[in-house]
């Protein structure tokens, strides 16, 4: 099994957390004990708008199951839950008057044990029912009534155990090998992590897709993006250059058009005025 690393503290993946923070309560919790090595954390939104507001997200390689209740959700009192595959393009969720989400995020590879049936590639770029994937189905209000936040985290923590991951050795392969892509710069090619591995490239794309929900190439690429925003939004004058090439790109230009094709806008324009 993976080992737990604690509750991350980043915001890599949120355009412009500054500003989400000035319109949103935004909090990430830690779940129980048994369920830390499937999942990244808990994290709680609550919101109470005068003015809509747009939340931009490059999505990480996790799935998330997401209760949600907010003004024309269809059903905003009873609120609904979801569960929202690995994101391939820009995320963008328009927020107006109030509401409230509590989500789970899986660790890379960490969703399969609790939905053993499909490959996990089966929900990337879907946002179906969470009635659909689990059973019994998940109950909106158990989880989205509460007042305060730690029944909230407890009525999580009570269904997901209920949910009885399954041990899978192959899904501890999988959120090993994401997490070394994640913290090792030096890993940058797919065949290079292979050979390390001692598996084919084949092989190693199979229990991605299974797994994970995408291939360990996207997985590099996107954590790429996420470093390469985190520091536009920190770092107005960064050395694109000598980022590109600690990133394992090959010039800066291959760099640009990666983040501009992911984000919308080069590095530089965000780091200048923000996002569009």
């Amino acid at each position: 099994m993976t080992g737990h690393r604690g509750l991350r503290r980043d915001t890599r993946g949120i355009v412009d957390a500054p500003e989400l923070f000035t319109h949103v309560r935004f909090r990430r919790r830690e779940p129980a004990p048994a369920l830390r090595p499937y999942l990244e954390h808990y994290w709680l939104i609550d919101w109470d708008l005068p003015e809509p507001y747009s939340s931009h997200l490059v999505p990480h390689p996790s799935v998330n199951l997401v209760f949600e209740r907010y003004a024309g959700c269809g059903d905003d009192k009873a609120g609904f839950a979801e569960v929202s595959g690995i994101g391939l393009e820009l995320f963008t969720q328009k927020l107006e008057g109030r509401g409230r989400v509590c989500g789970v995020q899986f660790r890379p590879g960490g969703f399969h044990p609790f939905a053993p049936g499909r490959p996990v590639a089966e929900w990337t770029g879907r946002r179906v029912p969470a009635a659909e994937v689990f059973t019994p189905p998940a109950a909106p209000s158990a989880v989205l009534d509460p007042g305060p936040e730690d029944e909230r985290i407890a009525a999580l923590d009570a269904y997901l155990l209920a949910l009885g991951p399954e041990p899978d050795p192959q899904a501890d392969r999988a959120m090993a090998l994401a997490e070394l892509i994640r913290t090792d710069r030096t890993v940058r090619r797919v065949s290079g992590l292979a050979r390390a591995e001692g598996v084919s490239v084949r092989s190693l794309q199979r229990l991605f897709a299974t797994y994970v929900g995408v291939g360990p190439k996207w997985v590099i690429l996107r954590y790429r993006i996420h470093e390469a925003l985190e520091r536009a939004e920190s770092e107005p004058d960064t050395d694109w250059a000598a980022l590109a090439a600690d990133l394992g790109y090959s010039d800066q230009a291959h760099l640009v058009r990666d983040f501009t094709a992911t984000v919308g806008v080069p590095p530089t324009a965000l780091a200048a005025h923000g996002p569009r």
